[in-house]
């Protein structure tokens, strides 16, 4: 018999005419069935899990628990190349938004790159995430070719680099792409376009409609604690994510970057964010969910907690020397100023001092472990 941790919902009064919805934990002797519990969660139950900062480890803890049980302990590591920080598009809240005059900017050469990806390799990655802002310098052709190079170290490839067309996406995917992330941010359409007004919500979702189409492993996610962001937005975008039946989700906390129009927003909702990716974990068991790297700005252990809290992938950046200071989405970026050798011995450090272990294969979406 395998032991799991059930969550019961009780009414509870916390206030004048504020209710919220408490965790109770209970073990169950049982047949494995936490699925069908996990996935089963209201709106309104969402939004009064969020909102129970008092009960908030509780869910961390149920999370942790499931991600257990459904996908292992292991720890899948991506290798992270941010290869150019050029971006056509003008979000409010990013760092290298093409509005940015104080942006130092660059990109890395088709060698460069690829020769990134073989030490990357060499170090023993078995996933290359290459990430951009959307500079249309890489063709449809460029990006092929420098996949099909990198596909010969026996990787899995990963792309982070935006909207396209039908016939890019499937054409990085007949060079050997495997998996494709790109974040909806938001489901809230007002705000989306208060945020991104030069993108259209509408086209973003089509994007992700054709990626999955195409066969990617396709991974979104949301940002948390975004200017007028509100519970509800938060429970829609998690069951909009589990509608989608995404391979992997990312959340993380918003912090407001000094050379964008939202400086002096608050930001750095990091229990908010932890709450919400633990929620998704509840929500879709199985997927990855990565401990970003947002959340280790914010706290010196915030990785710790996102991997105590459901998660089970890293995205260690192995991009060299000034280049990983220049991409900079955010400030105070965990890791900046490390080499990438010593960025990766800080976080195999982590993994082991909690007792997990360092995936070894290419950590793709597998579904259940119970289910082999």
């Amino acid at each position: 018999m395998l032991f799991f941790i059930v969550v019961l919902m009780k009414r509870v009064n916390i206030g004048t005419r504020k209710t919220a919805f408490v965790l109770q934990i209970k073990r169950e002797r049982l047949n494995f069935e936490a699925k069908e519990n996990a996935m089963n969660l209201t709106k309104e139950s969402i939004i009064s899990l969020l909102a129970d900062e008092e009960h908030e480890q509780d869910l961390l803890q149920k999370a942790d628990t499931v991600r257990r049980q459904y996908v292992g302990d292991e720890v899948h590591l991506r290798g992270l190349i941010e290869f150019s920080n050029i971006c056509r598009n003008n979000c409010l809240y990013c760092g290298i938004r093409k509005g940015n005059k104080q942006a130092c900017r660059y990109r890395m050469e088709p060698e460069e790159l690829v020769e990134t990806a073989r030490r990357a390799a060499g170090m023993g990655f078995k996933t290359i995430v290459m990430q951009s802002g959307e500079d249309m310098y890489y063709t449809s052709e460029r990006m092929c070719r420098i996949i099909e190079e990198i596909k010969k170290f026996d990787v899995a490839v990963t792309l982070s680099i935006g909207e396209r067309s039908y016939e890019e996406y499937k054409a990085f995917r007949e060079a050997g792409a495997d998996r494709y992330l790109m974040r909806i941010e938001t489901t809230d359409k007002d705000l989306y376009h208060k945020l991104d007004p030069e993108m259209s919500w509408q086209k973003r979702y089509e994007c992700l409609l054709m990626i999955k189409e195409l066969g990617y492993e396709l991974g979104s996610g949301i940002m948390i604690g975004l200017p007028e962001q509100t519970l509800e937005s938060i429970a829609d975008d998690l069951l909009f994510l589990q509608d989608l039946g995404v391979d992997m989700a990312g959340i993380g906390p918003f912090i407001p970057h000094p050379d964008t129009p939202l400086a002096q927003e608050k930001g750095g909702a990091l229990h908010l964010a932890l709450r919400t990716m633990a929620i998704m974990r509840l929500l879709l068991p199985d997927i990855n969910i990565p401990a970003t790297t947002a959340m280790e700005s914010l706290h010196p252990q915030g990785r710790i907690m996102a991997l105590q809290g459901g998660a089970n992938v890293i995205m260690p950046n192995v991009t060299d020397g000034e280049y990983r200071r220049l991409y900079e989405l955010y400030p105070g970026k965990a890791g900046a100023n490390d080499n990438p050798a010593h960025g990766c011995s800080i976080v195999g450090q982590k993994i082991i001092s909690i007792g997990r272990k360092i995936g070894t294969g290419y950590g793709g979406h597998t579904k259940t472990l119970l289910d082999k």
